[in-house]
């Protein structure tokens, strides 16, 4: 069975994601068929300082910033994705549907 570096599959997904749209950790996980879903795409995201990867283009669910206390301040994660014209508002993704990327229909 050949060995997988699963933080990298996610890496590399989430370098596809545009500028100025955004991902969910599910859409990354299901694209990937990771078994242990969403969950193992957070603790990627987690591990994914001091790489080449825009973390901050990956939110939960529903386009909640919910990964918003791993990147230094409480506002660096929604200032990120501001200056990339997407717009945030209470720490959520306005027009979330309009921005979302999806992988799995985006990779085909």
């Amino acid at each position: 069975m050949e060995h997988r570096d699963y933080f990298e599959d996610v890496y590399d997904v989430v370098r596809l994601v545009p500028a100025g749209r955004v991902t969910t950790y599910g859409a990354i996980a299901q694209y990937l068929s990771l078994r242990a879903g969403a969950r193992m795409v957070g603790w990627a995201m987690n591990a994914a300082h001091g790489r080449d990867v825009p973390a901050h283009r990956v939110v939960n669910r529903i386009g909640v910033l919910s990964g918003k206390h791993f990147f230094g301040s409480p506002t660096a994660m929604q200032d990120l994705l501001v200056a990339e014209g997407v717009l945030v508002q209470d720490d959520r993704v306005v027009e979330f549907r309009k921005v979302l990327w999806d992988p799995t229909t985006e990779l085909l």
